[in-house]
C-alpha cells in the first residue's frame, strides 16, 4: 500500500467540483475552515498506526472533497426539522403541539415579510402599543371586555399575580397546587410573583366555605387551578365557580381562573373533548382568566389573559409585561387562528380541532389505504387494530379517542430498531411502541401528509 507523501494544496482542493459547489451555499470562510480542519485531521490519521488507504493524491483529494461536504452539510443543518407525528397524541408536548391551520401560517408570512404597525398608531402617527393586537378577536371569540398575549401561559400567571397580589395572600385549594411539565410547579411560579400563597381546604375537598374563613385584608385575590393535566376522582368536592364569583364580590377579591388549555368550542355539535370553556368562565363573572394559545386552541406558543377592562389595564402596565412580551410572528398566528374561530371555521380548518373532531371510521379509511399500500414491504408487516388517541399537552387528562392504528410488525430486526429506524428517516417518522409492536395514528399526520408518510415508509429496506 502507497500513501500520498503530501496532502493536495487547499487552492487546488478548492477548484474540485463539490468543493466549488458548497462554497456557493456556505461561504469562502466556513468552506476553507472546513478543508483546513479536515485535512489536517486525515494527515494525522496518515502518520497513525492504521492509515486510511489512499493510493495517490487524487484518492486523497476525493476523501477530503467528501469528508468536506460532509462537515459542512452537518454543520450548517438547522436542529428544528420537521416530523410526521404518528403517535396519536395531538397536543404532543415534545414534537411543538399545535400544528399551525394554513391561514395562521399565510398571516405570519404576510407580516413578516415586511414592516408593520406593531407599535405604530396609523390614526395619529405616533407610537402605539402592541398589547393591543389581538385583543378585538379575543374579545369576540370568549365574551371577554379585554384581552393581552404573552410568550406562554405560566408567563400569564406570574403577571396577573406580580400585578394584582405582590406582597399579598393569594388563596387556593390545597389540590389544585399543580405540577404543569417541565418540573415546574404552580407555587414555584407564584413565589416568584411575589404572592404568598395562602392553602385552603383539602387534597380531595375544599368548600366555598373553606375560601371565606381565610379571607383576610392581606387577601390580594382568589385563584382557581383547573386541574388539566390531572384528575381527581371519588370522595372529592370542589366548589363551583359562581360560588367563587359571589364570594369575590361579598369581600371584594377578584378571582382569578387558570383554565390552561384554553377550549374555544364548548356549545357546538362538534365538542370533541370535555374541557370548561373560556366563554362559561368569563360569563361566570371572574375577573381575569388565562389559557395556553397552543394547546386547544390550537395557535401559536402563547400566554392569554382575558377578563375585566379595569383589572386588565393594571395588568398591561405592569414592568413585567416588557419580559414576556410576544413579538409580531406570534400575533399575526394568533390573529389567523382567531380568526377560523369567529367565522365559525375552527373544526374545519384548525389542525388541532380538525384532528380532535376526526371519527374512528374516517381514520380507519385512510389507514387502511395505507396498510394496503404497504403490503409486501420488506421490513415489516402491516395491518390494521383499534386503538386509542389522546389529547395529550396537559389537557383532558384521561381521554380516550378511538382511532384505528396502523401496526407495523418487524420481519427480522426488534420492534425497538424497527422504531428507532422510523426516527431516522427524513422526515422522521414519529410512533410508539406498545405490546411489542410499533403503531401509527394517522389521527395527527394530517391527510395531505398521507402520500408523504407512505414514500417515507418506502424508502425503509
Amino acid at each position: 500500500m502507497t500513501t500520498p507523501r503530501v496532502l493536495p494544496s487547499i487552492d487546488r482542493l478548492r477548484q474540485r467540483p463539490a468543493i466549488r459547489a458548497v462554497e456557493a451555499d456556505y461561504g469562502s470562510h466556513a468552506t476553507l475552515e472546513a478543508l483546513r480542519e479536515v485535512t489536517a485531521a486525515l494527515r494525522q490519521e496518515l502518520r497513525g498506526e492504521h492509515p486510511p488507504s489512499l493510493k495517490d493524491d487524487e484518492q486523497a483529494a476525493a476523501a477530503i472533497e467528501h469528508r468536506t461536504v460532509t462537515h459542512l452539510t452537518r454543520t450548517f443543518e438547522p436542529s428544528l426539522i420537521p416530523v410526521i407525528n404518528a403517535t396519536g397524541v395531538v397536543l404532543h408536548t415534545n414534537l411543538g403541539r399545535a400544528p399551525l391551520a394554513a391561514a395562521a401560517v399565510r398571516r405570519v408570512t404576510q407580516v413578516v415579510s415586511g414592516y408593520t404597525n406593531l407599535e405604530y398608531d396609523l390614526s395619529t402617527g405616533q407610537r402605539g402599543t402592541r398589547s393591543v393586537h389581538a385583543e378585538r378577536l379575543l374579545s369576540r371569540v370568549t365574551g371577554a371586555p379585554a384581552a393581552i398575549v404573552v410568550n406562554n401561559n405560566a408567563a400569564a400567571l406570574l403577571l396577573v399575580l406580580a400585578a394584582l397580589a405582590n406582597g399579598r395572600e393569594v388563596l387556593v385549594s390545597r389540590g389544585e397546587l399543580v405540577e404543569i411539565g417541565g418540573g415546574f410547579r404552580i407555587p414555584d411560579v407564584m413565589r416568584q410573583s411575589g404572592a404568598d400563597i395562602r392553602e385552603v381546604g383539602t387534597t380531595n375537598k375544599t368548600r366555598s366555605t373553606d375560601f371565606a374563613a381565610a379571607i383576610s385584608d392581606r387577601t390580594g385575590l382568589i385563584l382557581r387551578v383547573h386541574p388539566s393535566n390531572f384528575r381527581v376522582e371519588g370522595f372529592t368536592e370542589r366548589p363551583g365557580l359562581e360560588e367563587l364569583v359571589a364570594l369575590g364580590k361579598q369581600f371584594n377579591v377578584p378571582v382569578v381562573e387558570d383554565l390552561g388549555s384554553g377550549n374555544l368550542l364548548v356549545g357546538q355539535a362538534s365538542q370533541p373533548v370535555s374541557e370548561p370553556a373560556v366563554a362559561a368562565s368569563i360569563s361566570a363573572g371572574v375577573a381575569v382568566c388565562c389559557f395556553s394559545g397552543d394547546k386547544l386552541l390550537g395557535g401559536p406558543q402563547a400566554g392569554i389573559i382575558v377578563g375585566k377592562a379595569d383589572v386588565l389595564s393594571r395588568i398591561r402596565d405592569h414592568p413585567l409585561m416588557r419580559a414576556i412580551r410576544v413579538d409580531k410572528m406570534t400575533y399575526a398566528a394568533l390573529e389567523g387562528t382567531l380568526l377560523e374561530y369567529a367565522r365559525g371555521r375552527a373544526t374545519a380548518n384548525i389542525p388541532v380541532t380538525r384532528m380532535l373532531c376526526a371519527t374512528s371510521s374516517d381514520i380507519g379509511v385512510r389507514a387502511a389505504v395505507l396498510t394496503t399500500h404497504l403490503a409486501g414491504h420488506p421490513a415489516f408487516e402491516a395491518d390494521l387494530i383499534d386503538g386509542v388517541s389522546t389529547v395529550g399537552g396537559g389537557g383532558a387528562p384521561g381521554s380516550a379517542l378511538a382511532t384505528r392504528l396502523v401496526r407495523l410488525t418487524p420481519r427480522e430486526q426488534s420492534t425497538v430498531s424497527l422504531e428507532r429506524r422510523l426516527r431516522a428517516l427524513d422526515p422522521p417518522v414519529v410512533g410508539r411502541i406498545e405490546n411489542d409492536r410499533v403503531l401509527l395514528d394517522l389521527r395527527t399526520v394530517s391527510p395531505e401528509q398521507d402520500d408523504q408518510l407512505l414514500a417515507t415508509l418506502r424508502t425503509l429496506t
